[in-house]
């Protein structure tokens, strides 16, 4: 299936980034037996699309977002990210592509508590060994607005700050793609307006593929499309 846009018109041409193609995830429960979680879910993104998955509690949104992020591997199926069969990696070769190619911002922001703002933010970047860090880091804090609180720890820094350092984190290393898991559901309103503002206005500048997981259906009607999970399929 090819995403459709809000008009029904198809977006993508020879730019895609990512194909998710007839993924099927199962679980084994000792009480109740096979549990299937996603039922041959398939869509393609290109480069700079923006797509919200939504669904009830239980639908498969969280698992969808694993597989995509190679964080797991489905029973049957294939995600292709910019070229690449994720499922037909090995391990070592896979755990560096992802950190190559896949920026994540959680809910719950995961930023090492012992490193300032700054820390976290180049993270990746150390990891990577990459060039120009300390002038890359200074652009992203210059970008999310923590250029005074850069030398700060997640524990002194508010909600919102912290989930800025997460997202510059997950952009700092220029990612084909950008996952998103309820990015706002541990804000307050106002709070999680601002950094969903900050959240889109990065991925537009930086014509970034972002797939945003959401219960906020005001948060997923920004995206250019919207997939809906029920029971593990596409509707």
């Amino acid at each position: 299936m090819i995403l459709k846009d809000k008009t029904g018109e198809g977006k993508l041409g020879d730019n895609k980034i990512l194909e998710v193609k007839e993924i099927c995830k199962s679980f084994h429960q000792p009480q109740s037996g096979i549990l299937a979680v996603l039922n041959r879910v398939s869509f393609e993104l290109g480069a700079g699309e923006t797509t919200a998955v939504v669904g009830q509690s239980g639908s498969g949104k969280t698992t969808l977002l694993s597989l995509i992020a190679g964080l797991d591997n489905p029973d049957s199926g294939q995600v292709v990210l910019a070229g690449e069969d994720l499922c037909t990696m090995k391990e070592n070769k896979l755990a560096r592509y992802r950190a190559q190619k896949i920026g994540i911002v959680f809910q719950q922001f995961h930023l090492m508590p012992h490193l300032s703002a700054r820390e976290n933010i180049s993270l990746p970047l150390e990891i990577l060994k990459q060039d120009q860090i300390q002038r890359r880091t200074d652009a992203m804090l210059e970008k999310v607005g923590l250029g005074d609180r850069q030398h700060h720890l997640p524990g002194q820094l508010s909600g919102g700050e912290c989930q800025r350092v997460a997202i510059a984190r997950a952009l700092i290393i220029k990612p084909a793609l950008l996952l998103a898991d309820e990015p706002t559901g541990n804000l307050d309103m106002e709070t999680g307006e601002k950094v969903s503002k900050l959240l889109f206005d990065l991925v537009a500048g930086e014509n970034k593929t972002l797939i945003l997981v959401t219960h906020n259906l005001d948060l997923a009607n920004r995206c250019n499309s919207i997939l809906t999970l029920d029971r593990g399929r596409l509707v």
